[in-house]
């Protein structure tokens, strides 16, 4: 029988895949005192080490001071891991924790799509943890992020993962560790369905940013893309609503131009993956939309569209540069 801790407080933060996302809710909370290490890359791994991880905020720069590596063995004494690695890359990274993770250790993915925490579980036995992600930030250079809007939570715990841990008390201490460092992290009684309303916005923003290299406000701003970006949401809902998430598609298309407003200056993260010649998530987006429509039936032709674009744009930015 899987053992339970009810008396869960976290001291010790650990962030696996420290890019934006993990590098902003990372530095949150060591500047409010937990001990953090961000697992990330090496250009950012030594310009932190060197310089304090740097946050661009409101006009003004603070930065703080936490340990960093490279190896995800860094997280040993980790009371909670922040999951951030892309989707393709969630169950290699996590299994690279198994030799050393504590056995009362927590895990909560902070990534896109509605799957992940199902990944992490079929890697490693510790309880794992859903979290829904609203921030716009994007490294700005080495050891850099810059923040552009919101920076809040939502967490719950999957239904089949119910059983692994104190669900109940783990969600509160996670809880009032993020709103402790002033990120706001309500506990969703259904995280899925916060997963899927997040993956629908996804698959309304990511792509079409990313196509047209543009920022939130001006494609809410052209009324030809917002009819592409909701028949996208439409679609979304429909998936939704046949896998038992019953999501209202009016309500989460205001829920879209709303983001827009809040997020004005955001590009996506699918948009950033390209300007820097990465492979995106693209199929865990608006892909995992198509290839779950056509597993039920259910008609995608926006999204398998934005999918099949931005694919195209990935081997575009993949072909070396021609020599003329």
């Amino acid at each position: 029988m899987t053992p339970r801790f009810p008396c869960f407080t976290p001291r010790t933060v650990a962030v696996l895949g420290a890019g934006a996302v993990g590098g902003y809710f990372g530095a949150m909370l060591a500047r409010a005192g937990l001990d953090v290490t961000l697992v990330g890359r090496p250009a950012h791994v030594e310009a932190i080490a060197r310089d304090g991880l740097q946050v661009l905020q409101d006009g003004s720069v603070w930065s703080v001071r936490v340990r960093v590596a490279t190896d995800a063995a860094a997280a040993r004494d980790a009371d909670v891991v922040l999951v951030t690695v892309k989707t393709p890359d969630t169950a290699a990274a996590v299994r690279a924790l198994a030799p050393v993770l504590r056995a009362d250790a927590r895990l909560v993915s902070l990534q896109n799509g509605v799957d992940n925490a199902a990944r992490i579980a079929a890697e490693l036995p510790q309880p794992v943890y859903a979290a829904v992600v609203y921030v716009g930030c994007y490294m700005d250079g080495p050891g850099r992020v810059r923040h552009t809007g919101r920076g809040d939570l939502v967490v719950g715990v999957p239904r089949a993962l119910a059983g692994r841990g104190d669900g109940e008390g783990d969600l509160r201490a996670l809880s009032a560790m993020f709103e402790s460092a002033g990120v706001p992290c309500p506990i969703a009684p259904d995280i899925e369905a916060a997963l899927w309303a997040k993956l629908t916005l996804n698959c309304a923003f990511n792509a079409v940013s990313a196509l047209g290299q543009s920022r939130y406000g001006r494609m809410a701003a052209s009324p030809p893309v917002r009819a592409v970006m909701e028949d996208a949401v439409r679609e979304a809902v429909a998936l939704a609503r046949a896998e038992g998430v019953a999501l209202d598609p009016d309500a989460m298309i205001a829920a879209t131009w709303k983001l827009a407003a809040a997020m004005a200056e955001q590009v996506s993260s699918t948009a950033q993956d390209l300007q820097r010649g990465k492979p995106t998530e693209i199929d865990a987006l608006n892909g995992f939309v198509a290839e779950r429509g056509a597993a039920l039936g259910i008609a995608t032709p926006v999204n398998r569209t934005l999918q099949a674009l931005v694919k195209l744009r990935e081997e575009a930015c993949a072909l070396p540069v021609p020599v003329t």
